[in-house]
């Protein structure tokens, strides 16, 4: 499209297969020809709401900003869309460089990666930023971080280091040569660490029956709320990290949090009855609403100031209908002069008559 921020995409075929595969949050799509001619590789990053769609072309959704179109008759466009212009595309196939092993299909090598490299800085930091971080955490995001931790009841401001370490005695542990493979299943499936949770929670997700991340279908919108157990749900805490991004969380927020902050909980919003009887509102109270809602709050010293005002102009009426008339002569009608016409005449200009 006009407006999209990726490159040109130089491949004409007349007939292709598409396919795709990901790793952490890029997505590689592969053009390939079924006649003569290369393949096209293309990786996509998302950003906060970039996603496909497959839909007729003569119905293409708003921010499509690449289309494939099929032959077929009436012709459907599978549209790369992306609402707040974030995501993007690349040419070839080169995933993006320093990220780390996909916490989904390299599970093995991701854990490893964590393990091996606790002296880097980037554990010095809290956990839940930690978590953020894609050269170790590849495919972990907001919310997946919030749900993780919540699981584990770990602070999300505890040392990342201090919580990463621990692991390496349940790894010990659950190494135990007494231990028969069935029984090192269970010991994992009941007292799964971090690293296994990056694997286990977001695979849930993908292996769920219905597509719980789908936001054109309201049913299957509201089965992935009712699946999180943290983020954004009522009565959990949050706070914003350094890098500016909230994270959800219950009970203490760790020795790390960052000062100045006070914990928020989401307030659980209760629906109306929709047999209780509607307040009728008169167009003064309507009036009254929007001046308050326009002007600002006015001051303790703004106010005092008022109330003198008001005071003073009440005392100069009183004086106004008690005073007597003074015994002046009355002026005529034609000296009377107004202000208005007086400053006229001084900027030499002709006043009416």
């Amino acid at each position: 499209s006009a407006v999209g921020r990726g490159p040109e995409v130089p491949f004409s075929s007349e007939a292709y297969r598409i396919t795709a595969t990901s790793r952490g949050k890029e997505l590689r799509l592969t053009l390939a020809p079924l006649g003569p001619g290369e393949p096209q590789h293309l990786v996509f990053r998302f950003g906060m709401s970039g996603s496909f769609r497959l839909c007729p072309a003569a119905q293409l959704p708003r921010h499509a900003h690449l289309c494939f179109r099929t032959s077929e008759s009436p012709p459907r466009a599978l549209c790369f869309v992306d609402v707040r212009r974030f995501g993007s595309w690349q040419l070839g196939d080169a995933w993006q460089p320093g990220r780390g092993p996909c916490v989904l299909a390299e599970y093995q090598a991701f854990r490893e990666n964590v393990l091996k490299n606790l002296d880097d800085k980037a554990f010095d930091k809290p956990i839940c930023e930690a978590l953020l971080n894609q050269k170790f955490f590849n495919g972990i995001g907001n919310y997946l971080r919030a749900e993780i931790l919540y699981r584990l009841k770990i602070p999300p401001f505890e040392k990342a280091r201090t919580v990463l370490e621990a692991l390496k005695e349940q790894k010990r542990r659950k190494k135990n040569p007494s231990l028969t493979p069935s029984k090192k299943l269970k010991l994992m499936r009941e007292n799964p660490d971090l690293l296994e949770l990056c694997h286990t929670v977001p695979m849930e997700l993908i292996t769920a029956e219905k597509k719980l991340l789908d936001p054109d279908h309201s049913d299957n919108y509201a089965a992935f709320k009712n699946w999180l157990r943290c983020y954004l749900v009522p009565g959990m805490s949050s706070l914003r990290d350094r890098n500016g991004r909230t994270i959800w969380f219950q009970g203490e927020p760790g020795p790390m949090a960052p000062k100045g902050q006070t914990s928020r909980k989401k307030c659980v919003r209760l629906k109306a009855d929709p047999e209780a009887p509607t307040p009728k509102v008169t167009t003064r109270a309507l009036k009254r609403r929007s001046r308050a809602a326009v002007k600002p709050p006015k001051s303790a010293k703004e106010e005092e100031v008022a109330d003198r005002l008001k005071k003073r102009h009440a005392r100069g009426r009183r004086k106004a209908t008690v005073a007597p008339a003074l015994s002046e002569p009355e002026v005529p009608v034609k000296a009377k002069r107004s202000h208005r016409t007086a400053a006229r005449r001084g900027r030499g200009e002709a006043g009416s008559s």
